[in-house]
């Protein structure tokens, strides 16, 4: 019987990708590295939980459901999340940042000082400069103040992100896009006095991720399914996304995809496929087209 391994996501340990499993297990992922797992046939995707607690009755969840978790957990887990501005009384320092994706792609944020970048690398910040470090409630008076002077949002859609990865100008136009940016916001009247400003430093991941270079996605996978096979060589990954080389050309899966399903690993040729397909990749789970910008909303108005 193979054995079963159930994802509990893709974790930026340092300044390098890694898959975590269930026991503790991780697995350190390179570029040429063959990315190959199968959803056991009977599976039925189940909730993960929240906060680091089971889901009381394993519900049953979509494939398409990112965050893997039934109502009442996604609940739960947002009413104890900073991002969600449910906490307020957090005593560790924030730091406030600028965060580039793309051309007219910046949105403004928080994250806990002990955490360094690895929220940027998280969301596959191309492009980062922090503004600001102090407490919580003046970290969000500052993220609400560029929100409303410069129209900067607090998120940006991952299609959108993912729509422009392999057509990034060049390190020095993106990062005066946020240079601008950052004299903008720095110029600002309203700064709470508590937040310690921070100079100006673009720190760029394009390296990181393994962007230069790289080819145009022709798809994204839309969700597992049981029977499925995903099967291909790693050639970038940011954010939660990594993007393998197949057959078809390359295809961005969404790690947080994976979480609540029993795994298995694909080793041999997947069914109707010839000996020696398994090299250039197989994705045999619904793979849908690549979002544009505009309809994944990831245009600003009036950000320069």
């Amino acid at each position: 019987m193979a054995q079963v391994w159930k994802c509990t996501g893709l974790r930026w340990v340092g300044r390098e990708p890694v898959l975590a499993w269930d026991g503790g297990r991780r697995s350190a992922l390179s570029w040429g590295k063959q990315v190959a797992f199968a959803v056991a046939g009977e599976g039925v995707r189940r909730c993960v939980g929240a906060r680091g607690h089971s889901c009381p009755v394993g519900v049953a969840v979509s494939g398409r459901n990112v965050g893997a978790r039934c109502e009442e957990c996604a609940r739960l887990d947002r009413a104890h999340s900073v991002a969600a501005d449910t906490i307020a009384d957090d005593p560790r320092p924030y730091s406030v940042y600028l965060a580039w994706f793309g051309p007219g792609m910046v949105k403004v944020g928080i994250t806990a000082v002990e955490r360094g970048s690895a929220r940027l690398l998280e969301q596959g910040a191309v492009v980062f400069t922090w503004l600001g470090r102090g407490p919580l409630m003046s970290a969000r008076r500052s993220e609400e103040l560029l929100r409303t002077a410069l129209g900067v949002p607090d998120r940006i859609a991952y299609d959108a992100k993912r729509a422009v990865r392999s057509a990034l100008p060049e390190a020095g136009i993106r990062q005066a896009e946020v240079r601008a940016l950052y004299a903008r916001a720095v110029a600002l009247d309203g700064w709470p006095e508590a937040l310690e400003p921070m100079p100006f430093e673009a720190v760029d991941h394009a390296d990181v991720f393994g962007l230069d270079g790289l080819a145009s996605a022709v798809g994204v996978v839309g969700e597992l399914a049981p029977g499925g096979v995903v099967r291909g060589e790693l050639v970038a990954a940011a954010g939660p996304d990594l993007h393998l080389r197949t057959g078809q050309g390359v295809v961005v899966l969404d790690t947080r995809l994976m979480r609540g399903w029993e795994l298995t690993g694909a080793t041999g040729p997947g069914e109707g496929e010839r000996e020696g397909e398994r090299e250039r990749g197989e994705i045999s789970v619904p793979v849908r087209g690549v979002r544009g910008v505009r309809e994944a909303g990831g245009v600003q108005d009036g950000l320069f």
